[in-house]
């Protein structure tokens, strides 16, 4: 299977897609520009410049709003869009890049150090009170998080590991009993964000590989995508019926010429559907039917 270009090479970082009906659609970030974009029901794309220099991360929030995940911390768009950046939480050369929405409400957010640099990324939890903590460290790029239905499970990234592992959730301590799920090592490019379909089955964007790959319920390989750009940063199922997958390109790292098509939004239909229920920031209660 082979996705189709959507749009034009719009983001020199695309990242983090996200579809609900909270915000009437598709929203993701092109990261190092500080910019969230917004997919029109008409197929065009415009731009929310954050108050940030990084715009890493956005999930819808129950207020109508959204939660953000900024350079060196958190951020809240209020319903009317207007956003403010929460105080930082550090003030090294981290930066956040990629989180979810647990299933009591609260937004997780990894980070990453600008140079990459091993073990000096962390976990972090936002409340919806207001309330920060570190939840872990010792992670060097942390990506794709995404939580299972039924809220006991959370399938997770730390890029140069190779992997997708599997943590236990607890409301009270956060991500427990990480245990590795699937050894990406041997396919091309680097695991890098990922969503689960309806089923519980994981869909993983391959960075410098040009393609997405579905795994089964045992972590291998059931199905790919090929994407007509080489780093792939992540996936989501949107849609009305929830069986579009969007995947989001990045041209960092190249040449003026070089893989025209990065930076644009692909979209593929593998046969399946995304989930029909979320967790909004500040509702731990799944929230369902608002999708048409």
């Amino acid at each position: 299977m082979h996705a189709e270009r959507l749009t034009p090479s719009l983001c020199h970082h695309a990242e983090g897609p996200y579809w609900s009906p909270t915000w009437a659609g598709l929203r993701w970030v092109d990261m190092l520009a500080g910019d969230m974009l917004h997919l029109d029901v008409d197929g065009t794309a415009h731009r929310l410049t954050t108050p940030s220099p990084v715009a890493a991360c956005v999930r819808p929030a129950a207020d109508g709003g959204a939660v953000l995940a900024l350079e060196k911390g958190f951020g809240l768009e209020d319903a009317d869009g207007s956003i403010r950046a929460l105080p930082p939480l550090w003030e090294d050369e981290v930066r956040m890049n990629e989180g979810a929405i647990a299933p009591d409400g609260s937004f997780l957010c990894g980070s990453m150090a600008y140079d990459q640099a091993p073990g000096a990324a962390a976990m972090w939890r936002l409340l919806p009170d207001g309330t920060t903590t570190r939840l872990f460290g010792d992670l060097t790029i942390s990506n794709g998080l995404a939580f299972t239905a039924d809220g006991t499970r959370a399938y997770y990234v730390d890029t140069p590991t190779g992997r997708v592992d599997v943590f236990d959730w607890s409301d009270a301590d956060g991500l427990l009993d990480r245990r590795p799920f699937a050894d990406l090592s041997g396919e091309d490019g680097h695991p890098d964000g990922l969503c689960l379909d309806a089923e519980g089955r994981v869909w993983v964007a391959m960075f410098g590989g040009s393609q997405v790959l579905g795994l089964d319920e045992h972590g291998a390989v059931a199905e790919r995508i090929g994407v007509g750009a080489r780093q792939v940063t992540a996936c989501t199922f949107g849609g009305e019926d929830r069986m579009t997958l969007f995947i989001t390109t990045s041209r960092e790292n190249l040449a003026d010429g070089e893989d025209p098509a990065a930076g644009s939004l692909f979209t593929a239909r593998p046969g399946v559907a995304g989930p029909v229920e979320e967790t909004l920031f500040g509702d731990a209660e799944d929230v369902a039917g608002q999708a048409g």
